[in-house]
């Protein structure tokens, strides 16, 4: 018996070695790439590791384009559409999840609806009415509609409240607490969790998004990261080891971010110190 777990054990460590290094395989050779010499690039067979380490590759890339300003431009959009999606979607779960008033029901099902819509969809509409209020070539359109909520975001912290006992709004009604004083004072310290991995969904999403900027920015001082990885690729299509140093910094972010906040994604209500 021993010996067959030993060997099952062996079986699914090397598929889980082999599918781990299957995907790190593409994040590997752009490091590799932006790290060699031009006469590396193109080498057949295809040459792994350069003989010599370029470094100097990722600062002539940096340089070749305002990056500066388009790690700016990022930043101020991650943060601040973030910032308004974790306020607004923990507000409008909440009032799903513990008011009760006519249509409620109707009102997330229409909600959850507007998830099936795809933004190739409302795309020109919202180019019209961005345009109208007069906040294309600026940052608005990409900050502005992140603090009205989203339905995925809802819809994960309203789950996450439905299972925290409702015996806790009334001890705290008991006490004199208001709705407000419940969501600021006992909800919000237990949904740490769930804060934590729609904050971490909504950053990974404004710092990769590309068809926003694409559409709603001309301006090149209003770029962002990813606009201006395209433009450079655009403008240097041949040099490869400047176009993976780009990618390999503008990854860096979300990498840090994801292994920062592992340990709270998988936290659930069990662990935020309420008991059955």
């Amino acid at each position: 018996m021993r010996m067959k777990s030993r060997v099952e054990k062996t079986f699914i460590y090397g598929i889980l070695i082999f599918f781990s290094l299957l995907f790190l395989a593409p994040l590997f050779w752009m490091v590799t790439t932006s790290l060699k010499s031009p006469e590396e690039l193109y080498l057949f067979p295809p040459k792994w590791i350069p003989s010599s380490l370029h470094f100097e590759n990722f600062k002539e890339a940096w340089i070749s384009q305002p990056f500066t300003q388009f790690l700016k431009n990022s930043l101020t959009v991650t943060i601040l559409a973030t910032l308004g999606q974790i306020v607004s979607s923990a507000l409008v779960a909440y009032g799903f999840a513990r008011f009760t008033f006519k249509g409620r029901d109707f009102l997330f099902m229409v909600l959850l609806a507007t998830m099936m819509i795809p933004w190739e969809v409302t795309m020109i509409p919202l180019y019209m009415e961005f345009n109208f209020l007069g906040w294309i070539n600026t940052l608005k359109p990409l900050i502005v509609p992140a603090w009205f909520g989203a339905p995925f975001y809802i819809f994960l912290m309203r789950q996450f409240i439905m299972g925290i006992p409702k015996e806790l709004d009334e001890a705290a009604r008991i006490d004199g607490a208001n709705s407000f004083q419940i969501f600021y004072k006992i909800y919000l310290p237990l949904m740490k969790p769930i804060l934590i991995l729609v904050g971490v969904f909504s950053m990974l999403n404004c710092w990769n998004d590309y068809l926003g900027p694409l559409v709603f920015l001309n301006d090149q001082s209003k770029y962002t990261l990813t606009l201006g990885l395209a433009q450079f690729k655009g403008m240097f299509g041949v040099d490869m080891e400047g176009i993976m140093a780009i990618t390999f910094l503008i990854s860096i972010p979300p990498l840090i971010l994801f292994f920062a906040a592992q340990r709270y994604i998988v936290d659930d209500v069990s662990k935020s110190g309420v008991k059955g």
